[in-house]
């Protein structure tokens, strides 16, 4: 895989991902995105044909490109509107000024086509007493065709520096999503994202629903196979209800589910059972630390552990 972080910065405890050059805990959404690697624009060029010679321009096409150094990113449509770096970081101004978050990571993946900054909420809980959970916001602002921007809460686990998700099943939202075609408004986005709080007591109470539901192996061994299903054709369907009949990732996440940090809590419940596919998900998949950083956060693994809540959930709900 190719070589997915470009740069990035934390302050505090080194993340679970353990990437990054450590910077001051009190940063500005400003400061951080300078001590990033972050101050660049992007934009539109035009594109031609035949640049040596007649320079025909090709219509409803642009080039998008990096300021600091003229990189190119990718091919968009005249309507395609970028969104600066600069207005991505003002996004965390009011929260950070009234001491509502802290800014704790930032940087690019894909060689700058995707940044993000991840700052922490003021807030936190704990599960069956030690078991602490806190909460993040996280602004992802790709730089490349086809790709939205994702601004959302995101719940993480302290023992383990697991991140965790919401449940698409929940009532409300923890995330706005923007195609690069409207206007970026922030204070709308604000508003359609809600309050923290809210969004965190929703998941806490989840939380606390699957600590107090027990498992069986025969359920165990059924969730694990929907979260991670055999995808060749001649298994698909395949009725699964042994511990070797698994796929290779779900029977990891059955050696870890005893072994990962925090495995004490809630031991035996469906908590504990989530917890064991984030564990996976964010330290074990994968060919190294950045690729299992942009699939936990923005690609496949994003979705397996929507899937892992939403059937978390409702095997709890059956139990």
């Amino acid at each position: 895989m190719a070589h997915q972080v470009e740069t990035m910065a934390y302050a505090g405890q080194v993340p679970w991902h353990g990437l990054g050059v450590p910077v001051s805990n009190d940063l500005t959404p400003q400061q951080m995105q300078t001590k990033a690697g972050l101050d660049w624009d992007v934009y539109k060029e035009p594109i031609y044909i035949r640049p040596e010679t007649d320079r025909m321009v090709v219509p409803g096409k642009k080039a998008l490109t990096r300021s600091s150094d003229g990189k190119f990113f990718d091919v968009v449509g005249d309507d395609w509107n970028p969104i600066q770096n600069s207005e991505a970081f003002a996004f965390f101004n009011e929260y950070v000024a009234a001491g509502d978050m802290e800014m704790e990571t930032a940087g690019s993946l894909k060689g700058g086509r995707n940044v993000f900054a991840l700052a922490k909420v003021k807030e936190s809980f704990s599960i069956l007493g030690n078991d602490q959970v806190d909460s993040y916001l996280l602004f992802s602002n790709p730089h490349e065709y086809g790709k939205a921007i994702d601004i959302r809460f995101t719940p993480i686990r302290v023992v383990c520096n697991n991140t965790l998700t919401f449940s698409l099943q929940s009532s409300s939202k923890n995330f706005v999503k923007l195609n690069h075609r409207t206007t970026f408004d922030p204070d709308l986005v604000k508003q359609q994202m809600g309050l923290a709080s809210e969004k965190f007591a929703m998941y806490k109470d989840m939380a606390e629903f699957l600590s107090t539901k027990k498992f069986t192996v025969e359920g165990l061994v059924q969730y694990y196979n929907e979260v991670f299903p055999h995808t060749y054709a001649n298994s698909k369907g395949k009725i699964v209800d042994k511990v070797e009949d698994l796929t290779k990732n779900g029977k990891a996440a059955m050696d870890v589910l005893y072994t990962q940090p925090g495995a004490e809590f809630g031991e035996g419940t469906w908590w504990q059972a989530l917890n064991s596919v984030t564990y996976l998900t964010d330290h074990v998949m994968g060919k190294s630390a950045e690729s299992r950083l942009q699939s936990s956060w923005f690609g496949q693994n994003q979705g397996r552990k929507v899937r892992a809540v939403n059937k978390a959930v409702e095997y709890a709900n059956a139990s």
